[in-house]
């Protein structure tokens, strides 16, 4: 059956003022709508535990996001915004934040076009610590959606530091505003640990302490994985189809354990609630790494259009030799023979309507634009249902977008 999935379908009036422009006061007094058993309901954040079945497993994105928005000057005076998508040399992450002196990376650059050539110089304002970091960035190499740059400073300081210092939290373009000081805390979860997004993984922006401890009290599985969110996350679908649309990737890792636990997770039938629409993407592409390696004996990146048959055929292959169980068995046993205690991926892979779950049957996010790739992913989830979800919520004040308000979506679909 072939389907053209045009992109206008997804789309739904959403007023400025429902747009949230600032976080609440605290995490867990937004509001949660609930969508369960096709009815539609909505709650305080506060009292999700209350929502969540006994021995359920949640999967939450550890990733950080880093202050990744420089603002360097030309000495025309022109103002060249430097935002730092991911590490290009040394590649690695860690690596790359523990550089000390010089390390490149692949940017987005605003104001492009006022830089032809030369060095730039950081805009210290003459501000302190800053001052003696002679940061400066030269042009590498320009590829055909980004480009490649070196930075260069003084001070013997990481780079992590040196962002911490000398960069802006890239809060997303939709708020319309400057970053500001309540968005060094509120655009992080409390758990996030490892340094890479630029942006936040939003649906965990809600979880306050007392909210992961009484989820702790409860007995409910706590499991993190880590992707690093790109900027892709904001790229509009400007296609009429989404067979035109590219997806962007993104790196991710989990470790051993957190695989073990989600295998006997699995094989024990608890329930698995993705917080996020980023977890949700991590763990249906760990189904298509299992997947691979059973048919290669090698696990690759997951592109794009993977789950289909393909890239017209929104209705996935018939091909379920592999279950899920079996999947996350293939890579610990491919693991183990590699010796490795965790496993690093990127993924492409976009979830549409006509994609069938393979792991995760609950979903905790927040509300998305318009004609984006995570409103189709909703619409995957739940169905045709996501348009009363979305009526629902403007018809009843909830705040749309990335410090708006949550829902809880769950989908009880048979897993393979």
């Amino acid at each position: 059956m072939e389907l053209k999935i045009e992109i206008e379908d997804y789309n739904y009036d959403l007023p400025e003022e429902k747009i949230a422009k600032f976080p609440l006061d605290k995490r867990d007094s937004s509001k949660i709508l609930i969508y369960k058993d096709r009815l539609i309901s909505e709650t305080q954040f506060t009292n999700l535990p209350e929502l969540i079945p006994d021995s359920s497993v949640m999967v939450f994105n550890s990733t950080k996001v880093v202050p990744a928005r420089l603002i360097f000057r030309r000495d025309s005076g022109a103002r060249i915004e430097i935002f730092c998508l991911e590490p290009y040399s040394p590649s690695e992450y860690i690596r790359s934040f523990a550089s000390v002196g010089s390390c490149e990376w692949i940017v987005a650059i605003g104001n492009a076009k006022r830089w032809k050539d030369g060095e730039l110089l950081f805009e210290t304002h003459g501000v302190g610590e800053v001052v003696n970091i002679d940061l400066r960035v030269s042009m590498v190499k320009k590829r055909e959606e980004d480009y490649i740059v070196q930075f260069r400073w003084n001070g013997g300081i990481p780079f992590s530091y040196l962002l911490e210092l000398c960069g802006n939290i890239p809060i997303p373009p939709y708020l319309k505003r400057e970053s500001q000081a309540v968005d060094l805390e509120r655009y992080q979860t409390l758990y996030a640990k490892e340094r890479g997004s630029v942006a936040a993984p939003t649906a965990g922006l809600h979880f306050s302490e007392k909210v992961l401890k009484e989820l702790n009290f409860r007995g409910i599985g706590i499991e993190e994985l880590t992707l690093h969110v790109g900027a892709g996350t904001f790229r509009p679908v400007k296609s009429k189809y989404i067979t035109d649309h590219k997806m962007h990737s993104e790196p991710f890792t989990v470790s051993r354990k957190f695989l073990v636990n989600l295998l006997e997770s699995i094989e024990s039938e608890r329930s698995i609630i993705a917080v996020g629409t980023t977890s949700i993407r991590v763990l249906e592409s760990l189904y298509y790494v299992g997947r691979q390696i059973s048919r290669s004996g090698e696990p690759g990146e997951i592109k794009q259009w993977e789950p289909y048959a393909d890239s017209h055929i929104f209705i996935e292959t018939n091909d379920v030799d592999v279950s899920a169980k079996n999947a996350i068995k293939e890579i610990i046993k491919w693991m183990d023979c590699h010796g490795m205690e965790s496993y690093k991926g990127r993924t492409e892979i976009i979830i549409v309507p006509g994609y069938r779950f393979k792991i995760a049957d609950t979903l905790i996010t927040n509300f998305h634009q318009p004609q984006s790739t995570l409103l189709l992913l909703v619409s995957a989830f739940i169905g045709d249902s996501w348009k009363s979800v979305y009526k629902y919520a403007i018809d009843n004040n909830f705040r749309f977008l990335s410090y708006g308000d949550s829902s809880i979506l769950f989908c009880n679909r048979e897993k393979m």
